[in-house]
């Protein structure tokens, strides 16, 4: 028996620990056998088993928590015929069976512990490498941005001295071709800026400057500075308050830069979406503890199978109002939102176009 134990195989541990665990194991038995066959059969001492059961579980491999329970098992049985036969009297035959099946499932149950143990050390190991491969790959996003955006403003310098004439007078369609260029690399900046701050937003939370901001002046501010894109979409931009007075103010508690980005976004959007000759309604409004701001368009709307996915990171649709873009600029402007306390939706307008809009708390001058 004591051969048979020390044969037991490991699995996880070195060999020295192997060997004493087996000794263990095996002075527990002999220490329980002699209880065992030098009392009377109705004495049940089996039970003591569980002793090299939980022992063998988590030192050694599953065959040999198996063999000891076995052993255990059999033993413990054997006391019925070993010194005195007591098969006839049912209370000890009920006694040990009982015994037995403590012993088997005590087996079972440190076995199924081990099983969860194994499966939990497996899930945090993936769970570290999952950590470790987000952590290289935000930091290879934000070498790499870092390293793209150097060229372009280079390359944006250099047209404005082309404009400027330092290089010498230039012609109008040379000049249409310079600011086509300016355009084109002003896009690729933003769109290297938004996925440096969609990275660093995921991996340490959007930092805010917070102060008084008026959102009306805001959307004032952000339709001057695309007057131009829209009309060379030929697409007309209309500042509307629900409220009589146009001019009153509309004062939330946020970060000015930020929720210009967020107008900047909904606005690009709403005119990229928008046919030619259409119109695109900037709507503010204040109906309480919340200041409620509406972008309108007349394009194509959006498919029920895309409404709820719209604000999910890199997420592209199926339709031409997401036949470009880099699935980005929603995604932050959802950040932003929501680092504000607010939310943002979208919905389809009838009888054609699209609303996207957001609501954010209203600022409370507590002085």
């Amino acid at each position: 028996m004591l051969r048979r134990l020390l044969a037991l195989k490991p699995t996880f541990f070195p060999q020295q620990q192997h060997h004493k665990t087996c000794w263990l194991i095996a002075g527990t038995f002999a220490v329980v056998i002699a209880l065992e066959y030098a009392t009377p059969s109705d004495y049940v001492f089996g039970y003591l088993y569980t002793g090299p059961i939980l022992l063998a579980n988590p030192r050694l491999n599953r065959s040999a928590t198996l063999q000891v329970t076995l052993i255990a098992s059999v033993l413990t049985l054997l006391n019925l015929l070993i010194p005195t036969v007591e098969l006839t009297n049912p209370a000890t035959v009920a006694n040990r069976l009982i015994a037995v099946m403590a012993l088997v499932a005590t087996g079972w149950l440190s076995d199924r512990n081990r099983r969860y143990e194994e499966a939990i050390a497996r899930h945090k190991a993936q769970l570290q490498a999952q950590t470790q491969l987000a952590s290289i790959r935000e930091d290879f996003v934000s070498t790499l941005t870092h390293d793209l955006k150097t060229p372009l403003l280079g390359a944006i310098e250099t047209i404005k001295l082309f404009q400027g004439g330092q290089f010498g007078t230039i012609t109008p369609p040379q000049e249409k071709v310079l600011r086509m260029m300016d355009r084109s690399h002003h896009a690729s900046l933003q769109l290297i800026q938004t996925l440096l701050d969609v990275y660093r937003n995921d991996a340490e939370g959007l930092k805010l400057q917070r102060q008084p901001v008026n959102l009306v002046a805001l959307a004032e501010e952000v339709i001057a500075t695309f007057t131009d894109l829209a009309a060379s979409r030929r697409v007309h931009i209309l500042l509307n308050q629900s409220e009589s007075d146009f001019r009153r103010s509309l004062w939330v508690n946020g970060d000015a830069l930020q929720l210009q980005r967020v107008f900047a976004n909904l606005l690009v959007n709403a005119i990229n979406h928008s046919p030619r000759g259409g119109k695109v309604e900037v709507r503010v409004a204040s109906p309480g503890e919340y200041q409620i701001v509406r972008m309108l368009d007349r394009g194509q709307g959006i498919t029920e199978e895309e409404l709820p996915h719209l604000f999910e990171r890199f997420y592209q649709g199926h339709t031409n109002r997401q036949a470009t873009g880099s699935g980005l600029g929603l995604y932050l402007t959802r950040q932003i939102i929501e680092a504000h306390g607010g939310t943002i939706w979208a919905e389809n307008r009838k009888p054609k176009g699209a609303l996207f809009g957001f609501k954010l708390p209203a600022y409370v001058n507590d002085k």
